[in-house]
């Protein structure tokens, strides 16, 4: 059986420790970080083998939303621009995930975190700011589904963020844990529009966000208040990742926040340092992917499809064009 979650490895290479591990682990998929790329070359060995140990075509992701998050550098990539300073419109956004489709799949990598639709607000903290198409909840959603639509035409799963919406939180949930104080009514109004607007791609990934209008007593990764509200009412229907169940803001053993997200409704728990003594634990927790969970990720394996053949060059054309049309 498939396991329910989504596992880093330590680094540019599969050590025979981790061969053994996911073979017997057999994660849903698998997740990269810099600390895995070097050449075009390596990158593109690592994620064969990744695939080699547990014997099938397993999902890779990176986080290459571009900007400040954005695992794939020149010369295997473009240096993109954050979001907050994209120009050119959905037209632009289409094109410019398309093409960052094209560089991933050239390495082996067929996933990617992102679009991020949490919407910009006065609690929005800097780590997060730049990060953002808008303050502007409608053109948030409009844009990240022209980013989502460019990555699935170029052969790639895109990962919906960080559900339901981080902008209004006050903290980085890598290092604390951020609280909402927002009213539901002010929610509804503003940050989860883009969620019920884009409710229906294939993946998301959780947010370590504590909504004091849903559930003050936990984050949403940990809530089966708020994960049932994002299902029930704001109807979000595919797969569900948890953010990084090693991120500071989340409190327990590995094991404790496994079991915790699952429990509340998470399909997969992403764990995304490679260590592996860690790993264990979180894959003994999670336990495997059944029921309505595997039928969710059976769909999202659906929407990955082959691109085809794609005129690259005029893609990068019509993208310079419009986000530089005086070059």
């Amino acid at each position: 059986m498939i396991g329910a979650t989504i596992l880093g490895c330590a680094g540019l290479c599969l050590s025979k420790g981790e061969a053994v591990f996911f073979r017997d682990a057999q994660p849903w998929g698998f997740i990269l970080f810099k600390r895995n790329v070097g050449d075009a070359a390596q990158l593109r060995t690592l994620t064969q083998a990744l695939r080699d140990a547990v014997g099938r075509d397993a999902p890779i992701f990176m986080d290459q939303e571009g900007g400040t998050v954005q695992r794939l550098r020149p010369p295997l990539a473009r240096n993109w621009a954050d979001a907050s300073v994209q120009s050119g419109g959905a037209r632009a956004v289409f094109l410019r995930h398309h093409l960052m489709a094209a560089e991933l799949r050239a390495m082996g990598v067929d996933g990617n975190c992102a679009p991020v639709i949490d919407v910009a607000g006065p609690q929005t903290h800097p780590f997060l700011q730049r990060r953002i198409w808008s303050a502007d909840p409608h053109q948030t959603a409009k844009l990240a589904r022209a980013a989502a639509a460019g990555l699935l035409a170029g052969g790639v799963l895109p990962v919906v963020k960080h559900l339901p919406g981080h902008g209004a939180a006050n903290a980085d949930s890598h290092h604390d844990l951020p609280r909402c104080t927002a009213s539901l009514a002010a929610l509804e109004a503003h940050d989860f529009i883009p969620v019920r607007a884009l409710h229906d791609l294939p993946l998301g990934m959780t947010s370590h966000v504590v909504y004091d209008a849903l559930d003050p007593g936990f984050p949403a990764t940990e809530s089966a208040v708020v994960l049932r509200y994002l299902r029930e009412t704001l109807g979000f229907s595919g797969l569900l990742m948890t953010d990084d169940i090693g991120m500071n803001a989340l409190r327990g053993t590995m094991a404790e926040r496994s079991a915790k997200a699952v429990a509340a409704g998470c399909d997969l728990v992403l764990h995304c340092s490679g260590d592996l003594d860690e790993m264990h634990a979180v894959v003994d927790a999670a336990g495997r992917l059944q029921g309505a969970a595997l039928a969710r990720g059976d769909l999202a394996l659906k929407a990955r499809r082959y691109p085809g053949n794609i005129d690259i060059a005029a893609i990068a054309a019509e993208f310079d064009a419009l986000t530089n049309p005086k070059a």
